[in-house]
């Protein structure tokens, strides 16, 4: 049960950063990841990029894009859904928080690599970029667990 309600969190921080915080009643925090998001959205002319990349025009994406800006939002946007996860009961493994470091890293460098990538352009590079993050995350996890698990197994 507990499982079911921090996935229902995460998605509605996917869907908005803030949404899983005031789900579950951190309003302020809520509050001050919706504000981070709406200004860095609006100065980074994020929703103007997604409508030119789903539109295939790249090029014009790429120049509408506030690069100085958009480098904030995978870190917001990757902390409101982890924050959101772990205070909904989520997030009790050892590391969890790996993949979505992980991922807030690898679109970021997505971010900032998109000029060089046109045919991507400033919205499908990052978010391709989400499965390395993944991957390295769980990866990096996993080789956490193993080496805490052998030094207190040994400490026996």
């Amino acid at each position: 049960m507990i499982q079911e309600r921090a996935i229902e969190k995460l998605f509605w921080s996917i869907a908005f950063p803030g949404f899983g915080q005031f789900l579950n009643g951190k309003y302020f925090k809520g509050t001050v990841l919706l504000l981070l998001e709406f200004l860095v959205n609006v100065q980074g002319n994020f929703n103007r990029i997604i409508i030119l990349s789903f539109q295939g025009q790249m090029e014009q994406a790429i120049q509408q894009a506030n690069y100085h800006w958009l480098m904030f939002y995978p870190c917001i946007y990757f902390y409101a859904i982890w924050d959101a996860y772990r205070d909904a009961g989520g997030a009790r493994k050892p590391f969890s928080f790996m993949p979505f470091v992980f991922s807030a890293y690898f679109v970021t460098i997505g971010v900032i690599y998109s000029p060089f990538v046109p045919l991507l352009g400033p919205v499908w590079l990052p978010i391709i970029s989400v499965i390395p993050g993944l991957l390295s995350g769980y990866f990096l996890q996993y080789i956490l667990k193993r080496s805490v698990t052998s030094t207190l197994g040994g400490d026996k």
